[in-house]
């Protein structure tokens, strides 16, 4: 492998979010995104990151695997792989990457924020898919066709920090089945800490009430919606703000 990616991050935590929750997991966080979503809490990856060899990408993912060597779960190879952002699926190289380490035997994730075609990622990769609520600002990006190509191995994550959120997500729900064809994650939006309050963020819409996370969690119940409540869970173990984590 000769090709490069633009790259912000390599590290090794837990997996904070979805159905992979608490998990080992090897990040590798692309640079770039084309959305500015009012909530983004890893502006740094729009534009801080090196060209690195895909074969020392996965020569370093490996380093970092190592101490798993023959340690298996009941999902299969520790640790997990994610391909996170920015926006990984901007970057062409990085099929390339989830092509290769799928075919290393490890289980591949990869966030994507649902504003680029997803029907060309290695179906092996599991998909984890924002629809964009209001709040976000960038609702009107996502790429509804997106819903076509999931499966029941990928995810579809809303994350929310309005009630206009909450039944804009359960409009969606209903209008697409979507409970019918994955794992649906509801996340509360966490407040940015004023230095991660980028200056090219979308603002949140003038005229929406704020949901809380315990008021998000009620409506869950008393609609009983299909759904999984989720918090970042790494937020609690280290700062809210902490990279690399």
């Amino acid at each position: 492998m000769t090709d490069t990616l633009v790259i912000n991050e390599i590290y090794i935590s837990l997996q904070g979010e979805s159905t992979f929750a608490g998990l080992p997991c090897i990040f590798a966080r692309l640079t770039a995104c084309n959305l500015r979503c009012s909530y983004c809490d890893t502006a740094y990856a729009f534009t801080e990151g090196a060209k690195v060899p895909l074969s020392k990408i996965h020569e370093q993912i490996e380093t970092l695997a190592k101490p798993y060597a023959g340690r298996v779960s009941s999902l299969g190879k520790l640790p997990l792989i994610e391909l996170t952002g920015g926006e990984p699926l901007l970057q062409p190289n990085a099929l390339v990457l989830m092509q290769s380490l799928c075919a290393s035997g490890y289980t591949v994730l990869v966030e994507t924020s649902g504003a680029l075609d997803i029907s060309k990622v290695d179906p092996r990769v599991h998909r984890i898919m924002d629809l964009k609520c209001p709040s976000s600002g960038e609702s009107a990006r996502n790429r509804i066709e997106n819903i076509r190509h999931l499966k029941n191995s990928d995810e579809i994550k809303f994350v929310m920090g309005t009630r206009e959120d909450y039944d804009w997500a359960k409009a969606q729900i209903r209008e697409y089945r979507l409970a019918e064809i994955c794992p649906l994650l509801f996340s509360w939006v966490s407040p940015l800490e004023p230095h991660q309050q980028h200056a090219a963020l979308k603002k949140v819409p003038e005229g929406m009430t704020p949901i809380t996370r315990l008021e998000l969690v009620e409506a869950i119940v008393a609609d009983a919606l299909p759904v999984r409540f989720q918090l970042q869970m790494h937020k609690f173990i280290w700062p809210p703000d902490q990279r690399g984590v």
